[in-house]
């Protein structure tokens, strides 16, 4: 019996609908797993740290928001909600940034070793950063004026690399990190230039931030870096399906009516911005935009619908066990968390280099 042109289209309507409640629910699922990950290292990372305190008083205090009878000191319980578990969000935040930022900037560009440190973009937001705290100082224009300088210096940062790496055949991954090293080795000029305008006691301290520093943020620098995170990961998740096609190239995504020029401006302006805020408040932790999205694709596939967010959440646990590591190792004293992010990313970077 032969099925008429209307029952095969019927059929193959179905068969499409149900790989869509498939790969939904397979998203959902990857989701809901990583969520849950990622609030167990969050809990966990509360317990650890150099001062020990009492577990079933700090979780009894976790999950009632300090306002149960859990037995906790004064001091203890500054600990935990002054100190540690804002530590974490940024923690959270800035490696949820990177992750995303890192995962749109390999599927726009089609190059798997496009990412926010190798790229210069970090020392860009960077050199912003420095520039806002040497001309602008401390106080409530300096909370404001961080994030925006960050924020430019990243844009620029991004687009010169981009220019530099676009070649008559197109931006090959050896032109494009190249072009990220030249950027970077400037600026990296640029900063030591910046340094030696501060006070000599100051020059340890932002030394230490450009390596990755979660301690130093404020309240309000924790509330830009997480509205900038949830900003941009959602943007660019809404911008998945033109990625996916933008793999394909340029040329055959605009021939399936995708807006090039709109969808790349997008990203780089959205990446910018999640590199921008997660500088401005941490400083430079690298590779995480290189290690975390190259996970997520080996687990779950490179559909960047579901990419994206898979990897900001992955960067979230990513980054808060780095942390917790870099302030636990040799306690009372604290390593920079982007040392421990760069003793995991370096050697994938050179796997990576010598797959081709």
């Amino acid at each position: 019996m032969s099925l008429s042109a209307d029952d095969k289209t019927a059929s193959v309507a179905a068969g499409a609908a149900r790989e869509a409640r498939v790969t939904l629910r397979y998203s959902l699922v990857v989701l809901l797993l990583l969520t849950v990950f990622m609030l167990v290292v969050m809990v966990a990372s509360s317990l650890l740290g150099s001062e020990r305190l009492p577990v079933t008083a700090t979780l009894c205090a976790i999950f009632t928001g300090g306002r149960g009878a859990c037995e906790l000191t004064s001091i203890e319980s500054a600990i935990i909600f002054g100190v540690r578990l804002p530590r974490i969000a940024l923690a959270a935040t800035v490696g949820a940034s990177l992750a995303a930022a890192g995962s749109g900037y390999q599927a726009l560009l089609r190059n798997p070793l496009a990412e926010p440190y190798l790229l210069g973009i970090s020392n860009g937001a960077a050199v912003g950063t420095m520039i806002a705290l040497v001309f602008f100082g401390t106080g409530d224009t300096a909370e404001w004026s961080r994030p925006v300088m960050a924020f430019a210096g990243a844009l620029c940062a991004t687009f010169l690399v981009y220019r530099l790496a676009r070649g008559r055949a197109g931006t090959s991954p050896e032109r494009l990190i190249l072009a990220g090293v030249i950027v970077t080795t400037f600026l990296s000029s640029v900063i030591v230039f910046v340094t030696t305008l501060m006070d000599a006691t100051r020059i340890r301290s932002f030394t230490f931030w450009l390596l990755g520093d979660l301690s130093g943020s404020t309240a309000q620098m924790l509330t830009i870096a997480v509205v900038a995170a949830l900003f941009g990961v959602i943007v660019l998740s809404m911008n998945a399906r033109s990625l996916n096609l933008m793999m394909l190239g340029e040329r055959d995504a605009f021939d399936l009516g995708v807006e090039v020029e709109r969808v790349r401006l997008t990203v780089f302006l959205v990446a910018s911005l999640l590199v921008g805020a997660s500088v401005a408040s941490s400083g430079s932790v690298g590779y995480v935009g290189l290690v975390v999205p190259h996970l997520v694709r080996l687990s779950v596939g490179s559909d960047n619908r579901l990419t994206i967010p898979a990897a900001a959440l992955a960067g979230a646990s990513f980054v808060i066990i780095a942390d917790t590591v870099a302030r636990t190792v040799i306690a009372p004293r604290e390593l920079p968390v982007g040392a421990i992010t760069a003793l995991i990313g370096a050697p994938l970077f050179i796997y990576l280099l010598r797959r081709g």
